[in-house]
């Protein structure tokens, strides 16, 4: 089992402002920031610093100036080759001169996202945006039967968007199983910036409890999916509904099976001993290397269950960086799994 942290994260950094009670509501504010945005194409040599009421400011060819926030600001900086820190220690004057001599020139135009006042992000033409509220929608149409966890310790209820990204939240209170004295619920992660500051992707997972800081504890299952802003991004929202339905599948298999299954694999043993237990995985596909450390992660819990086994490797999987390795990991401990079946 693993603690996941990522609403815990979630839920101390966001402002009042980006917090919202229920997923209607957090469609409403991703349906109007798309409303009141517009991507603007123009080559590089088209944009010009400025320095308006002793403020930086950029000026789009014929389209008029805008105001820069933090995010766009930093890509304004990297696109010129200028150390954010230092342009920030500049008068505005000043600034301009350094951008003039420094932002590049060439024929292939920048996309720059403007709301009515400022620029929101500066990409070239690789990157393709998803914007919040296709994400969101998506949840709102295939998780009917999902909801916010309980209100964290400072208010905020799991759903968020801002300037830069949003994230989801959801359980589904109705979803329990119980195995003995404990109990398991499905839930997930769905994130998205149509900045560009984050992937796209969600992560699902059943969990035991979630406290008052979001953190989800003595998670299970953890399947991750994540995709960059690139060509064909809008596929990823078709992965994420098989994704979400496949979790609701299994939910409704797990509330007559998952009790049987789990409860077989915390008492069955995958061997009598680490030699045994080392065969019987390499059967079942899974690297030697890999399974020494999953054997060992085991052992510190006292028992070569399937389930313990199941359990290191899912934690194993989890330090993993490359997402195809990952999601291989989660395979074979899915497929081990199965043997309680």
């Amino acid at each position: 089992m693993t603690n996941l942290t990522q609403a815990n994260r979630e839920l101390f950094r966001r402002r009042d402002d980006e917090r919202f009670p229920d997923l209607d509501a957090l469609a409403r504010f991703c349906r109007e920031q798309k409303q009141q945005s517009v991507d603007r194409w123009h080559p590089p040599q088209k944009l010009r610093a400025v320095s308006r009421d002793d403020n930086l400011a950029l000026a789009i060819g014929d389209d008029g100036e805008f105001a820069l926030n933090a995010w766009s600001f930093g890509q304004l900086c990297g696109l010129a080759h200028v150390a954010r820190d230092t342009v920030n220690r500049l008068r505005p004057e000043t600034a301009t001169r350094v951008f003039a001599d420094t932002l590049p020139y060439g024929q292939k135009p920048l996309q720059l996202l403007t709301s009515s006042s400022h620029v929101r992000s500066i990409h070239g033409v690789s990157y393709t945006r998803l914007h919040n509220i296709d994400v969101v929608n998506l949840a709102r149409e295939v998780a009917t039967d999902f909801m916010p966890p309980q209100a964290g310790m400072n208010g905020a209820t799991g759903l968020y968007a801002g300037e830069e990204d949003m994230f989801c939240f959801l359980i589904d209170p109705t979803g329990w199983a119980e195995i003995g004295d404990q109990a398991f619920a499905p839930g997930f992660f769905l994130w998205n910036s149509e900045v560009g500051k984050r992937s796209v992707g969600i992560s699902t997972f059943w969990f035991q409890a979630v406290c008052q800081n979001h953190i989800v504890w003595d998670a299970i299952d953890v399947v991750e999916l994540t995709r960059k802003h690139t060509a064909n991004v809008g596929n990823v929202l078709t992965d994420i509904r098989r994704t979400i339905d496949s979790l609701v599948a299994r939910r409704d298999e797990r509330r007559d099976g998952f009790v049987r299954v789990i409860g077989k694999a915390m008492k069955e043993r995958l061997g009598s001993d680490a030699d045994e237990v080392l065969k019987e995985l390499s059967k079942n596909g899974i690297p030697r290397n890999l399974a020494k450390e999953a054997l060992e992660i085991a052992r510190q819990q006292g028992a070569f269950t399937i389930f313990s086994l199941v359990d290191a490797l899912t934690r194993l999987g989890g330090r993993v960086q490359n997402a195809g390795d990952r999601l291989d990991i989660d395979a074979k401990a899915a497929q081990l799994l199965m043997l309680a079946a």
